[in-house]
């Protein structure tokens, strides 16, 4: 549920210390769905600053609906800790969201001091991994700074949801591109590596240089819709076919569109039910002790 245009949302709503702009848990971290008080209100100014219509008002319960009118059973939802000290209100707040049907990852922050050690706590909370985002978290892929960042989420087998490519909300960076994920997954090559917006965001040509075939996940998430058939037909049918996932970028995208779009490319049925649910299934299976 995290999308580009998180951060003009926080300069919408946030409190400010002395002339500088905060952000607390109180008022900026329920984002994704946002807050209870009115989560529609954000959203038209998001969409004007973003340039990108909002298919949901940015709740759970819009979400759960979108979910119900898609037929889609599960959905993930990405946080992102955009300072080292929101670690622990994400982790409780997606305590108190995981049900049957939301299914919550955590965040980290690489400039943690204690980066290791909330690793190893999202995997005893029972969660299923967490999500990095480049941009919002100022970094680069291939830091060496990250190692032990990288070790701790491969040895504890969590699931790492990486944002890929550029970024709608930001100039154009080369922060976690097609070859530095090719150099990721070769150094760490148990990393159960979730590359968002199939692969890498407007750099698909790289991604079918790079990426297919590799053992990588490539999710759906806006991909689609940037993206010609033809080539979204060739990367789907060329890399493995156990590591698609569908993903949506709720409430930016709409859940229903995208399985729209997936079912235009007229893939064989086996295909299409391992990007659906059938590998995300499996992956989640072996990830989640369901202690929340």
């Amino acid at each position: 549920l995290q999308s580009a245009v998180h951060r003009c949302w926080t300069q919408l709503t946030s409190s400010t210390l002395e002339n500088r702009q905060g952000y607390r848990p109180t008022d900026c971290f329920e984002t994704f769905p946002f807050p209870k008080r009115d989560p529609r209100q954000p959203i038209p100014a998001l969409e004007k600053i973003g340039n990108v219509k909002a298919a949901l008002n940015g709740s759970s319960a819009d979400l759960l609906r979108s979910m119900d009118r898609a037929n889609i059973k599960q959905s993930v939802i990405c946080s992102i800790a955009t300072r080292p000290n929101h670690f622990t209100a994400i982790l409780d707040w997606s305590l108190t969201l995981a049900n049957d049907r939301l299914i919550p990852l955590a965040s980290v922050h690489p400039d943690s001091a204690h980066v290791v050690k909330e690793v190893a706590q999202i995997k005893e909370a029972g969660l299923a991994g967490l999500k990095l985002h480049p941009f919002y978290q100022d970094f680069y892929l291939d830091e060496e700074r990250l190692v032990p960042l990288f070790q701790a989420i491969s040895a504890h087998n969590l699931i790492m949801v990486l944002h890929c490519g550029y970024d709608i909300g930001f100039a154009k960076e080369r922060r976690a591109d097609p070859k530095q994920l090719l150099a990721l997954i070769s150094r760490f090559p148990k990393l159960k590596l979730v590359a968002a917006h199939l692969g890498s965001w407007q750099l698909w040509d790289e991604v079918e240089e790079y990426l297919l075939g590799e053992d990588i996940y490539l999710d759906l998430a806006f991909a689609l819709q940037f993206l010609g058939k033809d080539q979204a037909y060739r990367i789907l049918t060329n890399h493995r076919p156990d590591r698609l996932l569908f993903g949506s970028d709720s409430p930016w995208a709409d859940q229903g569109e995208g399985i729209a779009l997936l079912h235009e490319l007229s893939l064989e049925k086996e295909l299409e039910e391992k990007i659906l649910f059938r590998n995300g299934e499996e992956l989640l299976n072996g990830s989640v002790s369901r202690k929340y």
